[in-house]
């Protein structure tokens, strides 16, 4: 029992460990990839446009000068100067903001889940790589087995008791892993190029793997509502930004008005006096801008009720498919679990199976074919089970991603 509780808390460490490394190179990943760079500098520019969205109409000066001076009784017009600024209708500023502040937001969530999706690949990438060691860890062995079976072959041989054939058939097979393990090595390290440029990194620096990995005894808890996913979430913030776009329409179809001042210079009349004689004008001005055609906005609230039927159907087949994707995943993960625990057992039924045919060498018989079925099928076992840890993690890691835990 001491033994069985140590090698469950060797394992927890292990698993431990393992979901601290590989969260350490999602970090590593999500800080110094070129892609998440880009969508962090494209929320960046939403959020200064809500500085942008605070602005009003330039202020107009204008100046003139009258190249046939009009009388008046005071004098003779000489130039005329104007200032005009014109004003939105009150509350367009703040709509125009708010409308800039939730279109941020979309924006942040774009890079929410451009965040999400790379910490989905760097981890199927690392369960990837971690299967291609395990497979040239076992390959390894079953090679090295090979090699004490063609020792046996080879006294056999001698001693009468076995055929050259043995030994070919068993040098035959050596070869034939050698060359699995030639090309899963090709791939592992493709896939780790493949990983370090998921961090940026130099394609060959090191990466730190697990000694071992298996399926727990239970699942993770997770979430099953899809509400909180980022691609679900994005869809409620467009709707929101589109409604904001139809508050800041009407807005916009309001009248504006501005204020104004003119100043015209008069030149006093000559050999005349009197109170008013060459006084300058100065003109306060109040103006409205009405849009009586109003075609523009009506066809943008069109534009947008439109819009948001589409956001919203948009955001349901979005949804169906999400939650196809959850339960594909979660069957997979299940399926994984009865394929290990499979394995398992047919591993130690063909280790059983092995021991035997050990003990008939020791009494003078053996049947090397019958060694090359149950190493083959040790083989074969152990890949699956390799493969179902591979599945296990990896459609985990999409559960997570779909459930946002």
């Amino acid at each position: 029992m001491k033994t069985i509780n140590t090698l469950i808390c060797l394992s927890l460490i292990a698993f431990s460990a393992t979901g601290q490394q590989l969260q350490s190179y999602i970090e590593q990943a999500q800080q110094n990839n070129p892609n998440i760079q880009a969508y962090e500098l494209r929320y960046n520019i939403a959020q200064e446009k809500v500085n942008e969205a605070q602005w009003i109409p330039n202020t107009e000066f204008s100046a003139g000068y009258f190249v046939s001076e009009p009388e008046t009784r005071t004098g003779a017009q000489v130039a005329r100067f104007s200032a005009k600024q014109m004003l939105p209708w009150f509350g367009t500023v703040a709509s125009r903001k708010q409308y800039a502040t939730v279109m941020a937001e979309t924006d942040y969530v774009d890079y929410t889940v451009v965040k999400q999706k790379l910490a989905l690949a760097v981890s199927q990438a690392y369960y990837e790589l971690y299967s291609q060691q395990a497979k040239l860890e076992v390959l390894s062995q079953n090679l090295d087995l090979l090699e004490t079976y063609e020792q046996l072959a080879l006294t056999s041989v001698e001693l009468g008791k076995a055929s050259a054939v043995d030994v070919l058939r068993l040098q035959i097979r050596q070869n034939e892993l050698q060359q699995q393990q030639q090309i899963i090595s090709e791939q592992f390290e493709a896939q780790k190029v493949y990983f370090n440029k998921l961090l940026n990194s130099p394609a060959t620096a090191s990466i730190s793997l697990p000694a071992l990995m298996e399926i727990p005894e239970a699942d993770p808890v997770f979430t099953d509502s899809l509400a909180l996913n980022p691609e679900i979430m994005r869809f409620d913030k467009m709707y929101a930004a589109v409604t904001e776009a139809e508050a800041l329409n009407q807005k916009e179809a309001s009248p504006m008005f501005g204020i104004g001042l003119d100043y015209v210079p008069v030149q006093e009349r000559p050999n005349m006096n009197f109170s008013d004689n060459g006084k300058d004008i100065i003109m306060p001005m109040v103006s409205l801008s009405i849009p009586l055609f109003n075609k523009r906005y009506n066809s943008r609230t069109r534009q947008n009720e439109l819009r948001m039927q589409e956001i919203q159907l948009s955001r349901l087949e979005r949804l169906n498919t999400l939650e196809s994707a959850l339960a594909k995943a979660i069957a997979q993960r299940n399926q994984a679990r009865i394929a290990f625990n499979t394995q398992a057992m047919n591993l130690r039924q063909a280790q059983d199976a092995e021991q035997i045919l050990i003990k008939s060498y020791e009494t003078g018989t053996i049947d090397f074919n019958d060694v090359l079925d149950i190493q083959e099928l040790q083989l074969k076992f152990q890949m699956n089970q390799i493969q179902a840890v591979r599945t296990y993690y990896s459609q985990s890691a999409v559960i997570n991603y779909l459930s946002n835990n």
